[in-house]
């Protein structure tokens, strides 16, 4: 079941919906996107169609035969999630027929399913329950007949149990598998009475194709697919906004809790369907792996202790904040003022982040501030401000629902940004085409409706002699876009890059002895990529943490330019980051170098700007990096750190090293 605070409008919005027409519901004008479904149309005028199979994240499907309604000039009685709006059309939600038909449908329902509201996890949250109330049923008709009774449940996966009992077969989960995840993993087994939901080959949850994304369970309309946290701690009471901190995407959540104070406790996470990078879905990680919450090892007060060999007591946040101030000071002094410093992390809103660098070079008067986000993808920003322009990716993750040819290069979406996969595999099995640039044969190489149709193979290391290989295509074939470069770049910087890329020994024939892949599967996906229509390329740590990694993105968007493929929806160079606001930690001046909006500390103007707000004087020479701290720490002459949500054990190379 979605979040307790969503109000689901029943049917997706019109995907191009830029004319508007105007209806009328129960009396009601309402001006919706041309394109618009009835129920959609009939919940933005505020008028709620009763329904059971539709839900706004998924195509209208039309089988419950809840939703009908009246329509003037029409005959019958039209489900109104696959009916479309007209022009001046006038419907009606309302009367004694619809009643009696709704009353007759809900009926039938609940012979299989009886009302027994009390004893469901669902209570209160159940469309079923809301549907019969809303047409005054509270008991079926049928008595004596067959019945799905006794079922066993599934409860295999850990996360989340099955009960058949439960099910009324409307098709949402097997619809959001297919249509949201794109997995495939449930399908509605049998015919007519006989007909069920079934994972893969009639397997248990957990031995079956299932991800655990938790799609199933946003869609289900009743308790049959229900997360086993509410099964254990009851319904939740409340919704919180956040964001999912494990990978690139940022998905939006909402975090349902019970409780008030100290007793409040999560109950699920259920992805916000108006995430901008989600839309409502989720992975296994997100949605499930929020254990650390409440686990029994997580630090809920200040703790200090004065050695690493004393214990550590818990103190107030004066206190804490007391001794860490007095204990930074004290190190300075005995040490001098660059003795201490800070590292920043990208799982952290744009405002910590900034507050964590200013203290550093504010307070700590040095500029030995870091981040994670600068190891993994400072080729990135490097590479990208110096042919872009911007040091970010130009895409949104939406954009790759108008690519034709998506190319993937030293990424594993459907590992490290599963929800990003999910939507590039809709857009793939709509036609789209993929190119893989790998060594490892990764999931969508070949997948369950999913078949790259170009895997470039190349041996480690060999990024920047594969893009050159491709750019060689590109510009001795004539598949340059030389009107775009002509309108959008450097005349000079491309005669110059043109004339090295065409060189012989940049040709995918010489270039083959270096990256192990054939010349003629180099020659073809370059001919894919430059004659599509839109052609997207991401990139992931597979390109960026390389010694060559700086080269290799201004290769990617040198490639991206050559072609056109840049500057609207469906194109693009779009980096794949490790952590959810790896972009943002970076624009809010993490770096030893660098204030906010990458301006160089050696920059008196830049630093003057910043002096006159801050009110001190700050420094001009860049300060320590991460490895550099490490380095000085082991020489004796860095003895203090402040480290904002970041496990560096864990995250930087050589753990014995580090630690």
């Amino acid at each position: 079941m979605y979040a307790i605070d969503y109000e689901d409008f029943g049917t997706p919005a019109p995907v191009n919906g830029a004319a508007t027409v105007t209806v009328e519901v129960d009396g009601r004008p309402v001006t919706v996107p041309d394109g618009t479904s009835v129920m959609r149309a009939a919940a933005l005028a505020g008028v709620k169609v009763p329904k059971l199979c539709a839900t706004d994240t998924l195509k209208a499907f039309g089988s419950c035969r809840l939703c009908l309604v009246e329509i003037e000039g029409r005959k019958g009685y039209p489900a109104s999630c696959t009916t479309t709006v007209a022009a001046g059309m006038k419907i009606r939600t309302q009367s004694d027929k619809l009643l009696q038909l709704r009353r007759g449908v809900i009926d039938l329902y609940v012979s299989d399913h009886p009302l027994e509201c009390a004893s469901c996890p669902a209570q209160g949250h159940c469309e079923l329950e809301d549907m019969a109330a809303a047409v005054g049923i509270t008991g079926s008709s049928y008595t004596g007949g067959a019945m799905h009774r006794p079922m066993p449940k599934d409860e295999s996966n850990p996360y989340f149990a099955f009960d058949p009992q439960l099910c009324i077969v409307c098709s949402r989960c097997v619809r959001a598998c297919d249509e949201i995840q794109g997995t495939f993993a449930l399908t509605i087994q049998g015919r007519g009475f006989g007909s069920k939901v079934a994972a893969s080959q009639d397997q248990p949850f957990l031995d079956s194709e299932c991800v655990s994304c938790g799609a199933c369970i946003e869609s289900c309309p009743t308790g049959a697919l229900t997360e086993k946290s509410i099964i254990g701690l009851g319904q939740p009471e409340r919704a919180l906004d956040t964001t999912c901190a494990y990978c690139g995407v940022g998905c939006g959540f909402k975090a349902e809790v019970r409780g008030e104070g100290a007793d409040v406790e999560v109950v699920r996470m259920t992805p916000d369907r108006a995430g901008k990078a989600n839309h409502g879905h989720a992975c296994i990680k997100g949605r499930f792996a929020w254990g650390y919450a409440t686990h029994s090892d997580r630090v809920l007060k200040p703790m200090i202790r004065e050695t690493i060999r004393d214990e550590w007591r818990e103190v107030s946040w004066e206190e804490a904040i007391g001794y860490a101030a007095s204990e930074i000071r004290r190190v300075q002094t005995k040490y001098g003022r660059d003795s201490v410093g800070g590292i920043t992390s990208s799982r952290c809103t744009n405002e910590e982040t900034f507050l964590v660098q200013k203290l550093v070079r504010a307070a700590f008067g040095n500029n030995n501030v870091d981040t994670c986000a600068r190891v993994c993808h400072s080729p990135t920003g490097y590479g990208l401000k110096n042919t872009l322009g911007e040091s970010a990716g130009t895409q949104a993750f939406d954009s790759v629902m108008n690519a034709d040819v998506v190319m993937i290069i030293g990424a594993n979406p459907t590992d490290g940004h599963p929800v990003f996969a999910s939507q590039l595999k809709r857009r793939l099995r709509q036609g789209a085409k993929l190119i893989i640039a790998d060594p490892r044969e990764i999931a969508l190489v070949r997948t369950p409706h999913i078949e790259a149709d170009e895997h470039l193979q190349l041996k480690p290391g060999t990024n920047v002699a594969l893009l050159n290989a491709l750019a060689h295509v590109v510009v001795t074939e004539g598949l340059a876009r030389e009107a775009y470069v002509a309108e959008r770049c450097e005349p000079d910087s491309y005669a110059k890059w043109k004339s090295f890329v065409a060189e012989p020994r940049n040709s995918p024939e010489e270039s083959e002895s270096i990256t192990g892949v054939p010349a003629e599967r180099v020659r073809r996906a370059a001919r894919l990529y430059a004659r599509a229509g839109n052609g997207a390329i991401y990139y992931g740590l597979g390109v960026t943490e390389h010694s060559q990694g700086t080269t290799a993105v201004m290769g990617i968007a040198n490639l991206a330019m050559a072609t056109g493929n840049l500057g609207r929806e469906g194109v693009g160079v779009s980096p794949l980051r490790g952590q959810n606001n790896v972009q943002g930690s970076c624009d809010m001046g993490s770096f030893p170098h660098e204030f906010s909006a990458y301006r160089h500390v050696s920059d008196p103007v830049v630093r003057g700007s910043f002096e006159e707000v801050w009110g001190v004087k700050l420094q001009a020479e860049p300060g320590l990096r991460i490895p550099n701290m490490f380095e000085a720490a082991l020489d004796g002459t860095f003895k203090g750190m402040y480290v904002q949500g970041e496990d560096f054990v864990q995250s930087d190379p050589n753990t014995h090293h580090v630690s």
